[in-house]
């Protein structure tokens, strides 16, 4: 049982949280704190947390569980903040898009107390944000994955295991590098393709006329580029080594298709767009979608 929770950053993956934990009955009280009062305001009203902090100080004064659920880029000074006002017990995770740039905040802002810090990043979300979006459903059957420090005790990795596993997800363990790596590919990389394609046909004169006629393969492709872009911003520059590789892949296959189309070549077409439909079919029929 969770006696006090503290959200920094209320919204859909904070506010989620606090509702999943709020119906399987293991938390007594949830403070939040966040940038916007009107937010707060309607996650008090919503019944997502139970109080409004004045500060992340505020906020994480004698709670036993501290969720960081903003931007990447500004938990580094969130965890200066918080430091000095964190209880013995205190446990604090994360639910940042990456991670190795949020444990070298976290060990700069923690100092001593980093064995403390249990990195984390659930693989769920969706384009809509705020604590009106929040469910408390939103993590059933969904991946979560820790990225465990050296310097953590196995008893209190446990504890923010069974945290999200009381929110009904499953957990998987892997290191902070490996965990970029394959981010980078598998969520950072489509949200730049889904994004570019949209800002380059929002630039065209005759915007209108191809939004107007675009059908459900481009509303598919492109949902995530209706995703936070102060968010994206800050992951893709936190990522942004990693993500870089992934472009220059990316960019090689597409330089590879237009060289096949400018020459005719069906069958090169074909065998690519054939691994590819029977790779996604693989991987649609053995696993779990997860949104992020």
């Amino acid at each position: 049982m969770i006696e006090r929770l503290a959200i920094l950053g209320v919204g859909l993956i904070g506010g989620s949280l606090a509702l999943a934990l709020k119906q399987a009955g293991r938390v007594g009280r949830v403070v939040g704190y966040g940038r916007g009062r009107a937010n707060l305001d309607e996650a008090l009203a919503l019944g997502v947390i139970d109080e409004i902090a004045a500060s992340p100080e505020a906020a994480v004064a004698g709670a036993d569980r501290v969720l960081l659920a903003m931007p990447v880029g500004a938990m580094a000074a969130t965890f200066v903040r918080i430091a000095p006002h964190l209880a013995d017990h205190a446990l604090v995770t994360d639910a940042g898009s990456t991670k190795q740039d949020v444990i070298a905040a976290a060990r700069a802002g923690l100092g001593a107390r980093i064995a403390r810090f249990v990195p984390g990043h659930p693989i769920a979300g969706a384009e809509k944000s705020g604590a009106a979006a929040a469910s408390g459903d939103l993590y059933v059957g969904r991946n979560v994955i820790l990225t465990p420090l050296p310097e953590n005790a196995p008893d209190d990795v446990a504890a923010i295991a069974d945290l999200w596993r009381a929110c009904g997800a499953q957990i998987a363990e892997m290191s902070p590098v490996e965990h970029d790596l394959i981010f980078a590919a598998v969520s950072h990389l489509p949200h730049l393709a889904a994004f570019a394609l949209v800002d380059e046909l929002a630039g065209r004169p005759e915007a209108e006329l191809f939004f107007r006629h675009a059908g459900s393969g481009f509303r598919d492709f492109t949902r995530i580029a209706g995703s936070s872009p102060a968010m994206w911003r800050d992951i893709a520059l936190a990522n942004r080594q990693a993500l870089v590789a992934e472009l220059d892949a990316y960019l090689s296959r597409l330089s590879a298709y237009r060289d096949a189309l400018a020459a005719g070549d069906a069958d090169t077409l074909m065998q690519s767009f054939s691994r590819a439909s029977q790779a996604r079919s693989r991987w649609h029929g053995n696993n779990t979608e997860n949104d992020e």
